[in-house]
């Protein structure tokens, strides 16, 4: 289309290392953060991936974000350690986590890891599926910068507090599990800001508590949770799991992720690992296929993450699009 820019995933990756790079950002920082948008775009996932990019140079160069950070893990015993972001990006802190849990696995059938001082999370999906891959159920939770109001209210003080979850599959990729505690991720509704395109009814209530299918009064106002009530307090939850837990700040607290003004966000982030087979005296992998085969043997149905298997294999052999005007607004950051 002619107001899409194609670009191969290489491509893509190599344009977001030099910006941030420029941006006052170590290189290696840069390529996590890159691989992480690449691969969220690779996903469908657009509202974490190319997107970000003007956010996150500012806020590097702002020093919102600190680009030459490197996160420190303390263990807590065999078991569980804290991760210190440092006010860096979350995902050199969210990979050092993965690679602690893991190495923590070795040694019992539980794992837990706390992040504390990080940043936008990007795609959960991503922070548990490498864990699934080797054979461990996963689930990680991320408190954000304010967007949902407690229920009855009106002003914003838990964030869109993402949850993800995979399990390992006998013979098949892990079953990812991704999900918001908002209607839908706030980052969809930003792509509609910046493009200038109304979203639909039921997503986001304005600053003053009203309905709106305008993405920039929704920007400013707050996000609708799923389930009304109760996603209100699934959202709560995880503030305290994620926020209380790691000493973090929490959604009403932190700083957004789309502004370079302000201090770090300090947001929270909770990965939490099973060995499977410990539990299930061998018999888990049966088990979980018993169940999904009862779910696939309903029409009309599908397992959660079989549209983003087939994305990320398009984007790998046909690469991504992003609007033009965002094509040439990374392009003129890189310089």
């Amino acid at each position: 289309m002619a107001d899409e820019h194609r670009l191969r995933l290489e491509e893509l990756h190599t344009l977001v290392v030099e910006i941030l790079v420029g941006h006052d950002t170590a290189r290696d920082n840069a390529e996590r953060v890159a691989t992480a948008l690449a691969a969220a775009e690779a996903d469908g996932q657009k509202g974490h991936g190319a997107s970000r990019v003007p956010s996150y140079a500012a806020q590097a160069r702002s020093r919102k974000v600190d680009g030459h950070a490197i996160p420190e893990a303390i263990r807590l015993g065999d078991s569980a350690a804290v991760v210190d972001a440092r006010d860096g990006f979350a995902y050199p802190a969210i990979e050092l986590a993965q690679r602690t849990v893991l190495d923590c696995l070795a040694a019992s059938p539980v794992a837990a890891a706390s992040i504390r001082n990080s940043h936008h999370s990007g795609v959960v999906a991503h922070h548990v599926e490498p864990i699934a891959r080797a054979g461990y159920i996963a689930m990680s939770i991320c408190n954000t910068p304010q967007a949902i109001a407690p229920w009855g209210g009106h002003r914003g003080l838990f964030g869109t507090n993402p949850i993800g979850f995979a399990t390992p599959r006998v013979g098949r990729p892990p079953l990812v599990i991704d999900m918001s505690l908002s209607k839908v991720a706030r980052g969809r509704i930003n792509v509609a800001a910046q493009t200038g395109e109304p979203i639909p009814p039921g997503w986001a209530f304005d600053a003053d508590g009203n309905p709106t299918t305008d993405a920039k009064a929704a920007m400013a106002g707050t996000m609708a949770p799923i389930g009304d009530a109760k996603g209100a307090q699934l959202a709560l939850m995880v503030e305290v799991l994620s926020g209380a837990l790691s000493a973090s700040c929490f959604g009403f607290e932190s700083s957004s992720y789309f502004t370079s003004e302000g201090p770090p966000p300090r947001a929270g982030q909770f990965l939490l690992a099973l060995d499977p087979g410990p539990f299930s005296e061998g018999r888990f992998g049966a088990r979980l296929e018993d169940l999904l085969a009862a779910i696939e043997a309903q029409p009309g149905t599908r397992l959660p993450g079989q549209r983003r298997h087939a994305l990320r294999a398009k984007a790998e052999r046909d690469g991504v699009t992003i609007p033009r005007g965002l094509y040439e607004q990374l392009v003129s950051l890189r310089g």
